[in-house]
């Protein structure tokens, strides 16, 4: 049962995602004291969503792996569930709020640094741990969409239901994914 890349890239974005958070909740800062904490922090929230999107990525491809060639009807609809929720969390929640926070978290960074991230803050976050709290939320999630989602089944060896990403359908779904991209 050897594993291919997509699955080893996952895990290890899962991994240095859970790296940053644990950095970031080491970090003892006076705006963790007050109310809310770290969860009004856009990025904080992001990086949790983008954490648990990586998270049930892994656990689709772990399930996959084991119940391939198991011939178990149930099982085979339990994967089918776990992975319509991995490609609705991809669409509804860490694709476009990933893109969203990076965005926004730079634009207003170039017009005034002040604003979004002061000076201040340099004492307690680190800039390696800036850059993957502002920066990996877009390229994992570009790197799961494009390159997982697009690597060649020819040399995967592995079911196309494994590295494609179908997007969900339903008049919900399709309102919030475009709620941010287009007025209809």
């Amino acid at each position: 049962m050897a594993l291919v890349p997509c699955q080893v890239l996952r895990v290890a974005i899962l991994l240095s995602y859970c790296s940053i958070l644990c950095n970031y909740k080491a970090i003892e800062m006076p705006s963790h004291q007050t109310y809310g904490g770290s969860w009004k922090f856009l990025t904080f929230i992001d990086l949790v969503i983008q954490a648990v999107f990586f998270g049930i990525c892994v656990l689709t491809d772990l399930s996959s792996l084991l119940t391939r060639g198991s011939g178990n009807q149930e099982q085979e609809r339990q994967l089918r569930k776990l992975i319509s929720l991995r490609d609705w969390m991809l669409a509804v929640l860490a694709f476009p709020v990933g893109v969203f926070v990076v965005a926004v978290f730079w634009i207003i960074y170039a017009y005034d640094r002040e604003m979004i991230y002061p000076k201040l803050l340099d004492n307690f976050i680190p800039g390696w741990l800036n850059h993957g709290m502002a920066e990996e939320a877009v390229s994992s999630s570009w790197v799961d969409s494009v390159w997982i989602s697009g690597f060649p089944q020819c040399l995967t060896s592995m079911p196309e239901y494994l590295v494609s990403h179908t997007l969900p359908s339903g008049q919900f779904t399709r309102q919030l994914t475009c709620l941010g991209y287009c007025n209809e």
